[in-house]
């Protein structure tokens, strides 16, 4: 039986050889033919089911009665066009007949925005279909012969989820505003492989297996889409309940968790219209100012040939490559924190992808070296990214070109050279991974400025945590700054300078300078006590998410102690729970490096937006409003004993804080349990203190602290809860301003009732580490603020310049204002007056 598929529209057929880009030349994606077009309307290539319309809609993929899965992609990067130029006619689901209209495109417009305009028509299923007849090296109209299908699988080829019908399946919407991008697919995936029995997840007319995070990508599942999970057997039902709650519990801010800093990726509106000569502009990665010399970074291709030594000898050295990637990224891993930790973990998950090593060792199987193979089944990968028209996703792409270079660096024999870069360089590249990130000396680094590369890319949340100014996506221009040229990386206005005037460098200077010579001022100052203008005393601790890294940074910028320890980290990203002397290693490292500074460490705070795989939550409609914080340690109270019982161990003695409280009852739960195990110890009671971040804690605040030791205000939730926005929102999330007088009305509200009782009251949110919030805080009555450890020296300043009284009045103008915008204003005209009193 064969198939014809006919030209989309008229022009002149070629090989897929012919095709300017490596995936679709090397049939990476399948095989098929091209056709460079004369005319701007693409038609259906044959009868069939309408299965996926990429997001840019400029490609579309069908599939005929046979099962043959035809895509048609209109020419090459089209995707990077955002849709523009093209208009769909069909949906996913149609029901199309050959010739029949699938889309409209501007000719002119994608010939000159693109990289060309052949367009590939391949079979993408091709271990049931080969290519015959093709009719290329020609002149086609509009539906000729372009060429046939002959089907050459079995009904045995094809897996079981493809022959079963399902036994079990449930349907839901993916809530998350990004879909299912990387680090969802792996919690998904990391949940399928503990699971005995086959499932597949079924979205966008295409299906995956749920054990690939590759495959989950692929899919380009995008918020609002619906997700089918099915099951071949009767048992598959409790694992089918268990995906669904990933999905349904799946973070809204992607790498936020990791690294802790908030980032708005932005192109900025005050950049000039006009740029001067040898000037770029760029998008910006991570905020800052830098001059230095330009330090070009090159990466030289890695050459691999096609044909392999034989079966048993590529898989071995294919094995043995990926054991020795893998043993490098696991070591990274263990003494790493933060958003490098998230990272190499993300890498570890993908290097295990079933997908990827199923791809590469059935091109070995082929005949393909190991080179080849691992290369071609990256690319493939690459490819779907690429096809979802995903912007999120397709930034994704670079982790696994970055894992392509590690493991054919393996199989060549060596590691990339760790480059040399001189002491305040600009980095100046193409592009950047996040392993080449990571090997660089980054304390010589000035800037990073890249030609490619997106703002929210691993490599760009490494740059903003590490504090390093970084411009992207400048364009193929970067590549003419030569080796050496002096540079101004303006990463606050988005432009890159690299023929700047000896007046500009002049200007620069002063500026850098001035700033160095404020954050040194600042930095001294900040290792003594910190006391208002008016005398009064104000402590500055630091928020830490546990490593030691941040703890020994914390205390060189003059932390007086830890406001806030976030333990959830012990417990995400595993599949067991950590053990009680585990996590008293953890408390006790943080102990010892603050030196005797008080440690405030808050119980697990998982649930809603933090999901754990092997704590199953009961399915929540609103994970936000479900079992959060304490209220998933009373659930679980096994897990909570074991925590307060390695939290009294520590030495010297914390302070216990628990977070999402609610009323006094759900306080007094866990003070009883903490009493008992005190006694059965035979240690005294720790000081144990309430998180106020709902609205109902801040109205009842006067009673919580009368059973309470001191209470935090986490302005993040309190903010999110206070104004009924969900924070990970992509629409509302700009609209969540701490200083919002509903806010600051609780915040007072909170602080009045912390007063009745003589309760220290901190902030160890967000709102502490902005520099507009911290006057309208302290005249409400905090007397501690937690930061981020990078604001410990400017908050420790700023504080120093107020004064009580004028806190307390802007505070209480700001409480009868209407919008946070209003409040902000009234801040900035107080500070401005106070600088020019």
């Amino acid at each position: 039986m064969t198939l014809a598929i006919r030209a989309p529209f008229a022009g002149f057929s070629t090989t897929l050889a012919e095709i300017p880009d490596e995936v679709f030349a090397r049939a990476m994606l399948g095989e098929g033919a091209a056709v460079d077009p004369t005319e701007s309307e693409l038609r259906s290539p044959c009868d069939g089911e309408v299965i996926s319309v990429a997001a840019a809609r400029h490609a579309v993929a069908l599939r005929a009665p046979g099962g043959a899965e035809v895509l048609v992609h209109v020419g090459v990067d089209t995707v990077t066009l955002g849709g523009e130029g093209f208009t769909l006619v069909v949906r996913k689901g149609d029901r199309v007949r050959a010739g029949d209209l699938l889309l409209s495109f501007d000719l002119d417009l994608v010939a000159r925005r693109a990289r060309s305009l052949i367009t590939p028509v391949i079979v993408t299923n091709a271990e049931r279909f080969r290519v015959v007849r093709a009719q290329l090296d020609r002149r086609v109209a509009s539906g000729d012969v372009l060429f046939e299908l002959e089907e050459i699988g079995t009904a045995a080829t094809v897996t079981r989820a493809g022959t079963a019908a399902p036994v079990v399946s449930e349907a839901l919407v993916v809530e998350h505003a990004h879909g299912i991008h990387a680090r969802p697919a792996g919690l998904i995936a990391r949940v399928a492989k503990t699971l005995p029995y086959e499932l597949e997840v079924r979205a966008r007319g295409r299906s995956a297996n749920p054990k690939s995070a590759v495959a989950l990508m692929a899919l380009g599942v995008r918020g609002g889409d619906e997700l089918v999970i099915v099951g071949f057997d009767a048992q598959a039902a409790a694992g089918i309940a268990e995906i669904v709650r990933v999905v349904r519990n799946l973070e809204a801010a992607p790498g936020a968790r990791a690294s802790g800093v908030k980032r708005t990726p932005v192109v900025p509106d005050s950049a000039p219209a006009t740029l001067q000569p040898g000037s770029l502009r760029g998008v910006i990665a991570s905020r800052g100012f830098a001059i230095g010399a330009a330090a070009r970074f090159e990466i030289d291709d890695i050459v691999v040939s096609e044909p392999g030594g034989g079966i048993e000898a590529e898989n071995s050295a294919l094995d043995g490559a990926l054991d020795a990637v893998r043993t490098r990224l696991l070591e990274r891993a263990r003494t790493a924190g933060g958003a490098v930790r998230g990272i190499l973990e993300a890498h570890l998950e993908l290097i295990e992808d079933p997908e990827l090593l199923g791809a590469a060792r059935s091109a070995i199987r082929a005949g393909k070296s190991a080179g080849f193979a691992w290369r071609s089944s990256i690319a493939g990968c690459v490819a779907g990214l690429h096809a979802t028209g995903d912007a999120r996703l397709i930034e994704r792409a670079a982790d696994f070109t970055d894992l392509e270079r590690q493991v054919l660096r393996e199989l060549a024999g060596g590691r990339d050279q760790r480059p040399e870069i001189a002491a305040g360089s600009i980095l100046v590249a193409q592009d950047l991974t996040p392993s080449q990130l990571i090997d660089i000396d980054t304390s010589r680094l000035a800037g990073i400025a890249l030609g490619g590369g997106g703002p929210t890319s691993h490599v760009a949340i490494l740059a903003a945590t590490l504090g390093i100014p970084m411009l992207v996506s400048a364009g193929a221009a970067i590549r003419d700054i030569e080796d050496g040229a002096e540079l101004i990386l303006d990463a606050d206005a988005g432009i890159l300078h690299s023929r700047p005037a000896a007046a500009e460098l002049a200007a620069a200077r002063a500026r850098l300078e001035q700033g160095r010579a404020r954050q040194a001022r600042e930095l001294d100052a900040a290792h003594t006590h910190c006391h208002l203008a008016s005398g009064e005393r104000i402590e500055v601790f630091a928020n830490l998410a546990g490593t030691s890294a941040d703890t020994r940074h914390a205390v060189k910028q003059g932390a007086e102690g830890c406001g806030l320890l976030r333990t959830e980290f012990l417990f995400l990203d595993r599949v067991t729970a950590p053990d009680e002397a585990e996590q008293l290693r953890s408390y006790q490292q943080v102990a010892d490096l603050l030196e005797g500074r008080p440690l405030v460490i808050r119980t697990l705070d998982v649930g809603g937006d933090k999901p754990i795989a092997y704590l199953p939550m009961p399915p929540e409609e609103n994970p936000a409003l479900g079992l959060r914080g304490i209220r998933t340690s009373l659930w679980r109270p096994e897990l909570l004993d074991m925590q307060l019982r390695a939290l009294l161990a520590v030495r010297p003695a914390v302070r216990i804080l628990l977070p999402m409280i609610t009323d006094v009852a759900e306080f007094q739960q866990v003070a009883q349990r903490l009493d008992a195990l005190c006694r059965d110890l035979g240690v005294p009671r720790p000081q144990l203190g309430a998180m106020i971040e709902t609205p109902a804690a801040a109205m009842l605040a006067d009673q919580i602290a009368g059973v309470a030791d001191f209470l935090s205000i986490g302005t993040n939730d309190l903010a999110q809860y206070g104004l009924a926005m969900d924070r990970g929102h992509a629409e509302l999330a700009a609209r969540i301003d701490g200083v919002h007088p509903a806010v600051l009305r609780l915040i007072d509200a909170t602080a009045r009732g912390a007063a009745t009782h003589r309760r220290p009251l901190a902030v160890c949110g967000g709102l502490a580490s902005d520099p507009e919030a911290v006057p309208l805080l302290l005249g409400l009555g905090v007397d501690e603020l937690s930061v981020v450890p990078g604001s410990i020296p400017r908050t420790k300043a700023l504080v120093r310049t107020l004064e009580l009284g004028a806190c307390r009045a802007l505070a209480a103008r700001a409480l009868g204002l209407g919008t946070a915008a209003e409040v902000r204003a009234a801040v900035r005209e107080a500070l401005a007056k106070q600088v020019t009193a």
